[in-house]
């Protein structure tokens, strides 16, 4: 119904000299759809409390609601092109006046849980790119044809910004860093079970993939789809989801992709997690369920390290730190690290891995193959671990689709269907296995992918063809000799 809208909206940004990427499409179309999803939901609202016979309090003041600048309507309903705002007047109205009064929201917020507090932080950080007041006029009319009024249409924008996100990872080298594939998300979800009342935090949210998958999980009644009672749906919204994110585009997406699938005033912080340091986190601070896929291959500077007992400039390796002492005891993770880290022979990663295996159990091990992450040239694990409790064994599972992973050809759930299925009793097969820690070499920690049903496979060729290449060589070099010979 609306993709065709969507790619309207990226023709104008494309042909618009300020925008220059799919990041940057991606930016301007969702501060438009934010402002376009309060209206709505302001609307909503006040027809709710009309009914109610009570009267609604705007959150924003009516010069600044997207039906009186961005979309002015007539008598009848349609748009009225006398009272609509273009070209260089629309972008004075919209750079001088309309983010200035919403990036005010932030101090008049009473707490930064609230949906003033966002729509502050969101402004605070954001700007407008366009250079034309015509192209913003034309992509303004286009948003205003997305409807957040019914569950289906948002259903359907919420798909339609995730292929937005996807298409960012998949527009620079970095691909992990804003998108995780869906279908590792949805499997790392069906191990880790989350329930309702239990709260799951993502410290390097990204694009917050992990919390609105999650969400969609907890939603839909969980592995036992039962039906959400009133109260469930209200600790839904409100107390279950928890992020941090330290990248200004990264956050306005994370806020405006949980609000599409459904929660209202995300519990998301704009700051670095690095920054706290491990002492400070107190058990009112911990969680139930960390999922999380963080930065890796990132170089943290020497006053952030000292925040952490193992000192490293390896981003995901403090990460790790974080996401173990953020835990509350009895806590379950899902964490994507890249491969190396089980085998790394420096001192952090050794130290880092004695930590993990003495002070929680790394239970499962799941190794990704090749370009599971589209445009990150790393292979990747993901850690599977319970806090409390040291690790006896871990269970390895080595994912292997059968074919080559790419752009047209990326991981798929059927593909993470066994995984599942034989993790639930870590079961042996030919690509699972479970190592013993206790037999590990204490000095290193060694916690390689090596899986034990492979035999190296050593091709030994035949003495036919050895004798054949002795031969063949044997001519060469008289060749060789005869030429020299030709030349003395």
């Amino acid at each position: 119904m609306f993709e065709q809208t969507f790619k309207n909206i990226d023709d104008i940004f494309r042909k618009d000299s300020g925008c220059s990427s799919e990041l940057d499409y991606t930016e301007q179309s969702s501060w438009m759809l934010f402002l376009k999803y309060l209206d709505d939901l302001e609307y909503a609202k006040s027809l709710e409390a009309q009914l109610m016979g009570q009267e609604y309090q705007y959150i924003i003041d009516e010069d600044y609601r997207w039906s009186k600048w961005a979309a002015p309507k007539d008598a009848d309903g349609n748009f009225d092109h006398n009272n609509a705002l273009t070209g260089d007047d629309l972008m004075d109205y919209v750079d001088g006046e309309l983010f200035p009064y919403l990036k005010g929201f932030k101090q008049r917020a009473e707490s930064p849980n609230t949906i003033e507090y966002k729509i502050g932080e969101i402004f605070s950080e954001i700007k407008n790119k366009i250079q034309s007041g015509y192209s913003l006029r034309d992509a303004l009319e286009k948003v205003d044809q997305l409807s957040f009024r019914s569950q289906d249409a948002t259903h359907e924008l919420s798909h339609l910004y995730e292929t937005k996100i996807k298409n960012m990872g998949n527009a620079g080298r970095n691909g992990g860093e804003y998108y995780t594939p869906r279908p590792l998300i949805r499997a790392m979800i069906d191990v880790v079970k989350p329930q309702i009342g239990e709260t799951i935090y993502d410290g390097a949210a990204g694009s917050a993939g992990f919390l609105c998958e999650a969400f969609d999980y907890l939603r839909q009644g969980g592995r036992e789809k039962k039906q959400l009672s009133t109260s469930d749906l209200k600790i839904l919204q409100e107390s279950t989801f928890y992020a941090k994110e330290k990248k200004s585009l990264a956050y306005v997406i994370a806020i405006m992709n949980m609000i599409l699938h459904g929660i209202e005033a995300p519990n998301v912080l704009h700051t670095n997690t690095l920054g706290e340091n491990l002492a400070d986190i107190q058990p009112s601070n911990q969680h139930d369920i960390i999922l999380a896929n963080p930065p890796f291959g990132g170089k943290e500077r020497p006053e952030v390290q000292q925040n952490f007992p193992i000192k490293t400039g390896e981003t995901a390796f403090l990460f790790l730190q974080h996401f173990i002492k953020t835990l509350k005891p009895g806590g379950r993770a899902a964490i994507v690290i890249k491969n190396t880290f089980l085998s790394n022979t420096d001192n952090a990663a050794i130290a880092l891995r004695k930590e993990l295996l003495e002070n929680c159990n790394l239970h499962t091990v799941l190794d990704c193959p090749a370009k599971t992450f589209l445009g990150a040239g790393v292979k990747t694990v993901v850690l599977f671990l319970t806090k409390g409790e040291p690790t006896q064994n871990t269970w390895f599972y080595q994912l292997e689709p059968g074919r080559s992973l790419g752009k047209t050809n990326p991981l798929n759930d059927n593909d993470l269907k066994e995984f599942v299925e034989l993790q639930a009793s870590f079961k042996g097969s030919d690509k699972s296995w479970s190592l013993d820690v206790s037999k590990l070499d204490p000095t290193t920690w060694d916690l390689s992918v090596k899986n034990p049903n492979v035999e190296e496979e050593v091709t030994l060729r035949s003495p036919r063809t050895i004798i054949k290449e002795i031969i063949a060589l044997d001519k060469e070099s008289e060749a060789i000799l005869t030429k020299i010979q030709e030349l003395l």
